[in-house]
C-alpha cells in the first residue's frame, strides 16, 4: 500500500470544536445556537500546549474534528465564522511547528448527527448539501496554500444506502479539485465507518483521495456503560477484555447487532482480526489506494488494563494488515457521555506509560 509521510500514527481531537456538549440533553431550540460559554470554550480549551504535547508523544498526524454549526453562523447560511475559522489556521500553524500532519475533519455536518434526531437529511436536502460542499469550498480556499492539509469530508455518515452519499462525496470532491488537484482528500464508508460498509464505497480513479474506516468492536466493551446509547446506559454492565462473550448475547439481542456479534465465543484479536475483514478485503482488492483507520478506542471509565488489552490487540492487527491509524481521543469534556480520552483532564499526561507504548505502536 502507498505510503504518506505523516501519516502513520496519530491522536484525534475532539472536544475542543465537536461534542463540546450534548445536543440530546437540550431543547430544540437550543441545539444549534452557539453561546458565549461555547465561544470562551473554543479559545481555551486546546492550546499550542496540547499539540506539541502529542508530538511529544511520538505521533505524526493530528484529525481535528469540528462541526458545521461551529464555522457557519446560526440562521446564516454561506456566512461563516472568521475568528473560528482563525482557530483552524493557529491549529495548522501549531502542526507545521511541531511536525504534525493536521487532518481537518467535519465531524457532525447538519443533517447527519450520530446522536440526535434531525428532520432534515443531508444526504436528502438538496439545500443542506449546497451548504456541505461551500463549506468545504470555503475551507480550501483558506488552506489554498497548505498541501500538508487533508480534508475529511465527514464523520460516520448514518446506516443509510450508500449511493446518495457516494454521490454527495463525489460532486464534494470534484467541486474542491476545480480549485486544488492535489489536495488530500478522505472519504469514509456508511454505517458509522464501519469497515464491512468498504465495498460499498465508490473509488476514485485519483491518487489524492484516502479512504477510512472506524472500529468500536465489540461495542459492548468499547461502550460499557455508556450513557449516550440506550442499550449500554440499559445493559450497565463492567466488562473486561479478553473475555467470554457468551455472557453478554442478551445485550446483542438488545441491539440486534448480528455483525458486531459474529457468533464469536471470545472477545479477543481473532474476534478483531473478524471484525477488521472488511478492512483486509478493500486492501486486498484495491492494494494502489490508501486505507486509514481514522477511530478506535474505548470509554474512559472501563479499567485502564481491559483498555491497554484492547488497543494494544488493535494495533497489532493494523500493523499487520500495514494499515494508518488515529486512535480516539486526546481529551474529553466532562459532560461528553461516551469519555474516550486517553490523557488526564489538568496534567494532559497519558494515562499510563503502557498505553503510550501501545499508541506509538511499540507492541
Amino acid at each position: 500500500m502507498r505510503k504518506l509521510d505523516r501519516f502513520s500514527r496519530g491522536m484525534g481531537i475532539g472536544g475542543w470544536l465537536t461534542n463540546y456538549k450534548r445536543f440530546n440533553v437540550l431543547p430544540d431550540e437550543w441545539r444549534m445556537p452557539i453561546t458565549i460559554g461555547d465561544m470562551e470554550h473554543f479559545f481555551s480549551y486546546i492550546t499550542e500546549e496540547d499539540v506539541k504535547n502529542i508530538a511529544g508523544m511520538g505521533l505524526d498526524h493530528i484529525r481535528l474534528g469540528f462541526d458545521q454549526i461551529v464555522l457557519e453562523e446560526a440562521d446564516k447560511p454561506y456566512v461563516y465564522r472568521e475568528e473560528i475559522f482563525g482557530l483552524l489556521e493557529n491549529f495548522v500553524g501549531w502542526c507545521e511547528k511541531y511536525g504534525l500532519r493536521p487532518v481537518l475533519n467535519l465531524h457532525k455536518a447538519i443533517g447527519n448527527y450520530c446522536d440526535i434526531h434531525e428532520e432534515n437529511s443531508l444526504l436528502d436536502s438538496p439545500e443542506l448539501q449546497k451548504r456541505f460542499i461551500a463549506l468545504w469550498l470555503r475551507i480550501e480556499e483558506t488552506f489554498k496554500d497548505k498541501p500538508d492539509v487533508m480534508f475529511e469530508l465527514l464523520n460516520e455518515v448514518l446506516d443509510v444506502p450508500p449511493e446518495p452519499w457516494n454521490e454527495l462525496a463525489e460532486k464534494t470532491v470534484a467541486a474542491i479539485r476545480e480549485k486544488n488537484p492535489g489536495r488530500l482528500i478522505i472519504v469514509g464508508s456508511t454505517c458509522w465507518n464501519s469497515p464491512s460498509r468498504l465495498k460499498d464505497l465508490r473509488l476514485f480513479d485519483d491518487p489524492n483521495v484516502i479512504y477510512t474506516f472506524h472500529n468500536y468492536t465489540p461495542h459492548c466493551f468499547t461502550h460499557q456503560r455508556g450513557v449516550l446509547q440506550p442499550n449500554s446506559l440499559y445493559y450497565n454492565r463492567a466488562m473486561a477484555y479478553p473475555g467470554d462473550i457468551g455472557p453478554y448475547r442478551e445485550f446483542y439481542d438488545l441491539i440486534r447487532s448480528g455483525d458486531d456479534y459474529m457468533g464469536w465465543e471470545k472477545m479477543d484479536i481473532e474476534y478483531l482480526r473478524q471484525a477488521l475483514q472488511g478492512a483486509a478485503d478493500f486492501i486486498k482488492a484495491h492494494p494502489d489506494k490508501i486505507l486509514w483507520c481514522g477511530e478506535f478506542g474505548t470509554i474512559r471509565h472501563c479499567k485502564i488494563e481491559y483498555r491497554e488489552n484492547w488497543m494494544r490487540d488493535m494495533i497489532r492487527l493494523l500493523k499487520e494488515y500495514d494499515i494508518p491509524y488515529c486512535v480516539w481521543n486526546y481529551l474529553s469534556t466532562p459532560n461528553d457521555g461516551n469519555r474516550f480520552s486517553l490523557v488526564d483532564d489538568d496534567s494532559r499526561k497519558i494515562l499510563s506509560e503502557e498505553m503510550g507504548r501501545i499508541i506509538r505502536g511499540e507492541v
